[in-house]
């Protein structure tokens, strides 16, 4: 199976066997980071703003963060030529160039397509040109797809098929490219999609920019903690953080949730019109942390009670990061209880958010928890 991280490598596993080490063997160790143009700009991307995306990321602190890609969606592509090539439309004049533009500013580039005949938006898909397709991006200068699952209809060996294809396509250029696989959770992607060469796979629906629909998709990543690890991820879908429809602290619990889960923190705003609030979430680098952690461990819930929900992660250090997270519309004391996530006695606790050293608590730790928000604190045993 391929597997890709942030910093450009493709790793080719092939579950049950060991491979020799390849200078391949060392993508997605932590899950990617960047952005991505759909949930904000959707069918108005195009060259100039994928520019001053860029321009952004390096100016904002984005990229020295760790948001590394920037990806376009759908609705770049255009015609393919006599020999079955595949276009950019009008609106992307010279991938290649964009691409060094990207490149130039210590970005990654990457792109969308699907292994239909069409794309979701109805624009040219890979079906029968994967070799070409693969061919053209590596030409290109790309560095990640999203290869999503446009078709109505299809089996659970139809979509293996399609995706061991690309992935096969993807290895033979020998360009690494991160393949992020889209079938919104159907037939239960996290049990093969590392099989058919996928980095990260989609577990769910598209998400919107409502605290309803964040919060339905992130705490119900519970139960799949166990298919996750360095150079294979979960994905519940790209960041709303800043698009404007929640507020900071459903804001801040999307964030927290979401670095608990060692998903993929792929921004989706138009950076050009950040909020300070906005861009303290997307760069809070204690928060970053617990994301991009080396163990690789994705969290879980450890405690509910209605909807008080407790999560904890488990660090390479040791230490344990814990999310109360309060669900109702009032805000509530919460507690986690040490022996909860593996603690005895005494332990030190730190606020992530508020990047404060709380002190020394023995058996457990309570707070107070806004509507919709969370406490998101680093515990270790003393």
């Amino acid at each position: 199976m391929a597997r890709l991280n942030k910093t450009g490598w493709l790793l080719i596993l092939l579950c049950g066997s060991a491979l020799s080490s390849t200078a391949q063997d060392h993508l997605a160790l932590t899950p990617p980071m960047g952005w991505n143009s759909w949930n904000h700009f959707a069918g108005r991307i195009d060259d100039q703003t994928v520019r001053s995306t860029a321009d952004a990321l390096l100016a904002t602190g984005l990229r020295d963060a760790g948001y590394v890609y920037l990806n376009i969606d759908d609705t770049w592509e255009g015609k393919r030529d006599a020999h079955g090539f595949i276009q950019a439309n009008e609106k992307f004049p010279d991938m290649k160039a964009l691409a060094d533009y990207v490149h130039g500013k210590g970005l990654k580039l990457g792109i969308y397509s699907s292994p239909a005949a069409k794309t979701c938006a109805g624009y040219e898909g890979s079906l029968g040109h994967e070799e070409q397709d693969a061919q053209t991006y590596a030409k290109w200068g790309i560095d990640y797809l999203k290869y999503d699952w446009c078709q109505s209809t299809g089996t659970l060996e139809q979509m293996k098929s399609a995706y061991s294809k690309m992935h096969d396509a993807l290895t033979k250029t020998g360009r690494p490219i991160v393949l992020s696989l889209c079938e919104y959770g159907w037939n239960k992607v996290w049990d093969w999609g590392g099989s058919v060469g996928g980095n990260l796979w989609r577990t769910t629906g598209d998400i919107t920019d409502e605290y309803r629909a964040m919060a339905e998709i992130g705490f119900n990543q519970n139960g799949l903690e166990k298919f996750a690890g360095p150079g294979h991820w979960n994905d519940p879908d790209m960041l709303e953080v800043g698009n404007g429809g929640m507020n900071d602290d459903e804001y801040r619990t999307h964030f927290s949730l979401w670095s608990i889960l060692a998903a993929p923190l792929i921004a989706g705003n138009d950076l050009s019109r950040m909020t300070p609030y906005t861009l303290e979430i997307l760069t809070n680098r204690e928060v970053i942390a617990v994301d991009q952690d080396p163990l690789g461990k994705q969290g879980s819930r450890v405690a509910q009670e209605g909807p008080f929900e407790v999560w904890m992660k488990p660090m390479a250090d040791g230490s344990k990061v814990v999310g109360l997270f309060n669900r109702q519309r009032t805000a509530e004391r919460m507690t986690v209880e040490f022996e909860r996530i593996g603690i005895e006695g005494e332990a030190s606790v730190r606020d992530l958010w508020v990047r404060k050293e709380l002190g020394r608590f023995r058996d457990s730790f309570s707070s107070y928890v806004p509507r919709h928000g969370v406490v998101l604190v680093r515990i270790k045993a003393q």
